[in-house]
């Protein structure tokens, strides 16, 4: 399975496009985290295109919108599509503005809605049907507080518990995914960090997972983010796609890891389908944990909705999140909602709620013997919500 050069050739324009339009952002917005937040590129690999403006900017994705009609293989051809669309707006936002309602349909392709009360409250049934099962008893509040204080990990315990966790899981990714191209001592190491806006985040080119531990954390999260952050999730996506880019089988915009665009769900979602993928979700704990991250992610796009969508003040909003929460305590709201305030990111916990949606049912639908081809597949090219599901649908070239 391989690309077209017709398709390395376009992902190279395509990748300094997105630096042009990083440069953009950064320098009149300020925001030091930017546009596209991660550049693996080495040396020339990569030179932003030179924009005088939004303007320009917003011409040549045109152009490449156009060229990306023509690729040989279909899936590039949308996703490329999809990448162009999310840029232009971007574009477009920074200029003049856009609504939140746009911003979620034409950055991240997905409905301009919150999760919906009935899917919320079924996953507040599931979790008490399956705390019962476990023996948890009383309210769904009283289970989880419960639950959380039998799987608890201390603080000072965090950093050695999630090196274990992070081990195992680079062991199973080698065994049921893909062999890792670098030796273990090149993966992730633990740094605890404090006031920050997330709960954890994979900082690829130091190593090291920045591990929030102002939230109450338990082993099945920590088992959880080792997944996420690491193996099969982050690092190996990125090693992967620096290693093919290198071996000249992959196309350039592969170094970028880029926010408020058509891959930010799927990004999430490859992460989040992880602990499946390895073959780990074995316990009733992970089981439960599972349902607490659908649960978290759901609340997440209510509380963006609510200070957005609808414009209620942020204590209030702060408010309903906390009553909605079940576990994490208020080191986990308060990360939430400095997340979710920044209008640069308000979007992307939409890319949690969305992502494993998209990602899972991609995994499960692998044909027999082909494990290895989707592996390559889904690593090796960038993807949206539409185009991870292409694989077997004659999205390459043989």
């Amino acid at each position: 399975m391989r690309l077209s050069d017709a398709t390395i050739e376009y992902g190279q324009r395509a990748a300094e496009a997105i630096l042009g339009l990083d440069v953009l952002y950064r320098a009149e917005s300020g925001d030091g985290t930017g546009l596209a937040v991660l550049n693996m590129s080495l040396g020339d690999e990569l030179r932003p295109a030179p924009y005088a403006g939004y303007a320009e900017a917003r011409g040549d994705f045109e152009d490449l919108r156009v060229l990306a009609a023509a690729l040989p293989e279909a899936d590039r051809r949308r996703y490329y599509d999809q990448l162009c669309h999310s840029s232009l707006t971007f574009a477009a936002w920074r200029e003049a503005g856009v609504p939140f309602e746009r911003q979620l349909v034409d950055f991240l392709h997905v409905p301009a809605a919150p999760a919906s009360e009935a899917e919320v409250d079924a996953l507040r049934g599931a979790l008490s049907d399956r705390l019962s099962a476990m023996g948890y008893s009383g309210d769904l509040a009283a289970q989880c507080a419960a639950w959380e204080d039998r799987n608890r990990v201390t603080a000072d315990a965090v950093p050695g518990v999630l090196d274990a966790l992070l081990s195992e899981a680079w062991d199973r990714t080698m065994e049921h995914v893909v062999e890792i191209p670098a030796d273990k001592s090149d993966g992730m190491r633990v740094s605890a960090v404090t006031d920050v806006p997330f709960n954890a985040r994979c900082d690829y080119l130091r190593r090291t997972i920045d591990l929030n531990v102002e939230p109450t954390l338990t082993r099945p999260s920590l088992k959880h983010l080792a997944v996420h952050e690491g193996y099969p999730g982050h690092y190996v996506q990125f090693k992967l796609r620096e290693t093919m880019f290198r071996a000249g089988v992959a196309p350039a915009d592969n170094l970028l890891s880029v926010v408020n665009t058509a891959s930010s769900c799927v990004f999430e979602g490859i992460a989040d389908a992880g602990l499946a993928a390895i073959g780990w979700d074995d316990g009733d704990d992970d089981r439960v944990q599972s349902l607490v991250n659908r649960h978290r992610a759901a609340i997440g796009t209510g509380a963006a909705w609510r200070l957005h969508g609808l414009g209620r003040p942020r204590g209030e909003v702060t408010d309903w999140l906390r009553a909605q929460a079940l576990v994490g305590g208020d080191g986990w709201v308060d990360n939430r909602m400095q997340f979710i305030a920044a209008p640069s990111r308000a979007v992307l916990i939409w890319s949690y709620w969305w992502g494993e949606h998209f990602v899972a049912p991609a995994w499960a639908a692998v044909p027999e013997g082909r494990r290895d081809d989707f592996v390559r597949f889904l690593y090796g090219r960038m993807h949206s919500n539409e185009t991870v599901g292409m694989f077997g649908s004659g999205g390459w070239i043989e």
